[in-house]
């Protein structure tokens, strides 16, 4: 399809435009920075750290994956035995992922975990060319108990000593607060070009144009 463009005007009519959507844009942000705060402010509930992950160093624990940090993002990635690749959406926020450095300087380790055994996940990872750290849950219940079943999600964990609590968690759309390559789409006049936007952008369904980094 045609996509619609934005209207021309003189720059004094951009710029008027431009500071009327900038007085939004920080009323939005402020928002965010409230929301931010709520979300720290959620309660925490105790986890069980029994669990025992696969890694590529060997085994290790729930508390093995917080490399001595105090504070434990885990993404779970819906890669499942027997699956020759992994999610296309799941594979775009791994992506998106930071540079390590910058988590760790706050106290946060950021982990990559997934169903699937660790030789398919190793072999998937090598393709995609990812460095983060992932470990295998194949078998130990972990990805069922955190309520993602088949699907995708993301869970935070707090540790004080060896106790390991639970305090927050978001799957769905919630997950696209982790692509940054979506708010690069967001600014620009054509968007991401999926039919829920503005008529005339695009007709894709949300998440249908999507690909491994391999396969566009």
């Amino acid at each position: 399809m045609t996509a619609t463009l934005p209207e021309i005007v003189s720059p004094e009519d951009w710029q008027a435009a431009r500071d009327a959507l900038l007085v939004r844009e920080k009323a939005h942000m402020k928002a965010a920075d409230h929301l931010a705060a709520e979300r720290r402010r959620l309660p925490m509930v105790r986890f069980d750290a029994k669990y025992q992950f696969e890694s590529a160093g060997g085994p290790v624990s729930l508390l093995d994956l917080f490399d001595g940090r105090r504070q434990l993002i885990v993404y779970h990635f819906m890669l499942h035995p027997g699956d020759e690749a992994g999610c296309p959406g799941c594979s775009l926020i791994v992506d998106n992922m930071p540079h390590l450095a910058h988590l760790h300087a706050r106290d946060v380790t950021l982990k990559v975990v997934a169903p699937a055994t660790l030789p398919e996940i190793e072999r998937y990872r090598t393709r995609m060319g990812w460095d983060v750290p992932w470990v295998s849950a194949h078998g130990n219940g972990f990805t069922e108990d955190c309520g993602v079943g088949t699907g995708f999600g993301v869970s935070v964990f707090l540790r004080d000593g060896d106790d390991v609590y639970r305090t927050y968690f978001t799957s769905g759309r919630g997950g696209e607060m982790f692509l940054a390559s979506h708010r690069y789409l967001d600014i620009t006049p054509l968007g991401r070009q999926e039919a829920w936007e503005e008529n005339g952008h695009g007709d894709d369904a949300p998440g249908s144009w999507w690909r491994r980094h391999d396969e566009y």
